[in-house]
């Protein structure tokens, strides 16, 4: 490491929270009583991330008032997202039974639930039937019937999910009756049980939403630093069966208004597939339904954006969309009751480095914290600009610039009168 990298990183290491340097507060209402848990934990919405720094390197938490209380150690925690618990798991014995496809798995430790089978084709219906066992001499357990389809020229999508009960068998044994060949299977992946339910906070709602031509199209402006992982659809009853193709685009906030003639210049940052599935096709039961699309790559971003949210109707009329929203996986702030429970959360300095504290590395999360309620955003009334102890160049570059440039232009102009006055010796 350089040393002007150290000074800097010493510097910054230097910088201690002091309550009048925090724009922001809100007052955190604690449960009471014999039946509240020690350890307390708030769900942060999206007002704590529009004013904190980019990533919350700057909440700190305070026993009482901030300029006379003590600040409290707190953990981060925030809800698991899918696709950080998917796995891709080998297939054994791929081949064929009696003419149906047949294939084995050994399957990792711990429990898990929904299985996705990579399965190639079009236009097709069949039922995939598991059993499962811890050892390979013992007797399977069946575990279910699942339909797996396409239904491209219905126009009805395609789902490959097998909705197990949450399993923990070693190995497991499938067979696909209906027109897949053994080549058509490509391979597994699973998603682990969660401990607890995903969880998610809405950052955004009831936006504008307009008919474009065979497209539905909502439109959000979103603050800077607010993540968003998930947009979610809220679909009337009406349409029973829907397959229907979505686009999500974001870009800097623009002032224009929102047109129905026009494309959107911005890339496509995520798609994916609104499915409703309810019925009988080919004496095969199917109940299949997805109505969110995960975005990925969309935190914190530095400026404000402009969402863009776009459904493919086709030729067909448009779903009744009763609300389309914004959101990110739940984070909450949890710690550890005191006996004056009575806390302030500050934040708004962006001078500072996220805190580090020894009951973060050493936390043990409860099954059932209590939960505490943020209050209204308010104004720190104490609050002074934290002063800006940079050096003068730092602070001021261009006069530095400009300084160098005018020695320059100084030395440039000795150097030639000195060329001019200077007469060259003639040998004797």
């Amino acid at each position: 490491m350089t040393r002007l990298g150290g000074a800097i990183l010493l510097l910054a290491a230097s910088v201690a929270p002091q309550p009048q340097y925090f724009r922001y507060e809100r007052s955190l209402t604690v449960p009471s009583g014999s039946a509240a848990t020690p350890q307390i934990c708030a769900v942060l919405d999206a007002g704590v991330f529009v004013h904190a720094a980019s990533g919350l390197p700057d909440l700190r938490l305070y026993l009482g008032d901030p300029a006379t209380g003590q600040e409290t150690p707190y953990v981060l925690r925030q809800s698991v997202r899918r696709e950080d618990r998917k796995q891709a798991v080998a297939l054994m014995n791929l081949g064929t039974v009696a003419g149906q496809t047949t294939f084995d798995a050994t399957m990792p430790e711990g429990a898990y639930s929904d299985i996705l089978l990579d399965v190639s084709g079009e236009n097709f219906i069949a039922t995939v039937t598991v059993t499962g066992s811890h050892d390979q001499t013992s007797m399977a357990t069946r575990l279910g019937a699942f339909t797996i389809f396409d239904l491209k020229d219905q126009k009805l999508g395609r789902s490959t999910v097998l909705h197990l009960p949450p399993s923990d068998f070693r190995y497991l044994h499938f067979m696909i009756i209906g027109p897949i060949k053994p080549e058509q299977v490509g391979g597994l992946s699973i998603e682990a049980s969660p401990r607890s339910e995903q969880a998610w906070t809405v950052v955004a709602q009831s936006p504008q939403i307009a008919q474009k031509g065979h497209e539905t199209v909502a439109q959000f402006t979103l603050p800077a630093h607010v993540p968003v992982e998930r947009v979610q659809f809220v679909v009337g009853d009406a349409t029973k069966n829907f397959s229907r193709e979505v686009t999500v685009r974001t870009d800097a906030v623009s002032s224009a208004p929102l047109r129905t003639d026009e494309e959107p210049p911005q890339p496509a940052m995520a798609t994916g597939n609104l499915l409703r599935m309810h019925g009988v096709q080919a004496g095969h039961r199917i109940d299949e339904e997805n109505l969110a699309i995960d975005v990925a790559g969309a935190d914190f971003a530095d400026a404000a954006t402009t969402w863009t949210v776009t459904i493919e109707n086709g030729d067909d009329p448009p779903l009744a969309i009763r609300d389309v929203r914004l959101e990110m996986a739940e984070r909450r702030l949890c710690f550890d009751r005191a006996p004056v429970a009575s806390y302030s959360l500050v934040y708004g300095d962006a001078a500072l480095s996220a805190p580090r504290y020894d009951y973060a590395t050493l936390f043990a999360p409860e099954k059932n914290p209590s939960l505490a309620q943020l209050g209204p955003e308010r104004l720190n009334p104490e609050y002074w600009p934290r002063p800006d102890d940079r050096p003068f160049t730092e602070k001021h570059p261009a006069l530095l610039w400009a300084g160098l440039i005018l020695v320059i232009v100084v030395l440039g102009g000795v150097a030639l009168r000195t060329a001019k006055t200077t007469t060259p010796q003639t040998p004797d």
